[in-house]
């Protein structure tokens, strides 16, 4: 699951993909602002099939809980 999270946040910030893992936090270490977080929900509920709530965007911080975000609201 971390690989085609790292595909999708790759769409959208130029990093290394070995700088992503479970602490890489959105905002502070990809420099995302609210607009690309919630761009980047819109694909990753595209890429694992799954809504995430406006709400729900907010409390994810981290590639860690957004990953956690998905198991627990895979259908």
């Amino acid at each position: 699951m971390l690989d085609r999270i790292k595909q999708v946040i790759l769409e959208y910030v130029e990093i290394e993909e070995s700088k992503i893992n479970e602490d890489t936090n959105l905002i502070e270490d990809l420099g995302l602002n609210s607009y690309d977080l919630m761009s980047l929900a819109g694909a990753m509920e595209e890429e694992f099939d799954i809504e995430i709530s406006d709400r729900d965007v907010t409390n994810i911080v981290t590639v860690g809980d957004l990953m956690e975000y998905i198991e627990e609201h895979d259908y």
